[in-house]
């Protein structure tokens, strides 16, 4: 199980995730929701610029019932965009981020999927069901993937946390 406290982001998120545009209409984000069973879907410029996150709730709360609006009209909402009801800012993580540090984050803030980015940049999407395969692969001892680092890269390692030693691995891409 101490393997798992090698693990990054970068070694359980889904790479180039599934997306919607900000004008994409409610009822294709409905369409993609049953399809799929995602509970969120990233919400992106044309340059992949994370803008929002439209999810299940975000869904639903076009749909509430106000003193204005008794019976919402189901047709009107349905053309509504995604960027109508997506939730902007959305927390987001790195993909160097130790994945114990996700899950942490993931219990104190009950999100069920984090967008991973590099700056604004939609990199990836990591859910719930992600950490749960890396932890039962640490559970059977299984380290994370070997990550692959370009050649031109003279990064230094970061340092290990005290009293553990550390082990940098390179590959040839």
């Amino acid at each position: 199980m101490y393997e798992f406290l090698d693990y990054q982001v970068a070694d359980a998120m889904t790479y180039r995730p599934l997306t919607v545009s900000p004008g994409t209409p409610l009822a294709e984000v409905e369409a993609l929701f049953e399809r799929h069973d995602f509970n969120s879907l990233p919400v992106v410029s044309r340059d992949g610029i994370l803008l929002g996150l439209v999810t299940k709730l975000d869904f639903l709360q076009a749909f509430a019932f106000t003193p204005q609006e008794v019976v919402p009209h189901y047709d009107e909402i349905m053309c509504r965009p995604s960027e109508s009801v997506m939730t902007g800012d959305p927390i987001t993580v790195r993909p160097d981020i130790p994945l114990t540090r996700l899950l942490q984050l993931m219990v104190d803030t009950r999100h069920r999927s984090f967008p991973v980015t590099i700056g604004a940049l939609l990199i990836g999407i990591v859910a719930r069901q992600d950490v749960v395969r890396a932890l039962r692969r640490a559970a059977a001892g299984e380290g994370p993937k070997l990550r692959r680092t370009h050649p031109d890269c003279n990064r230094k390692p970061a340092l290990a946390a005290p009293g553990r030693s550390q082990q940098v691995k390179e590959a040839v891409a």
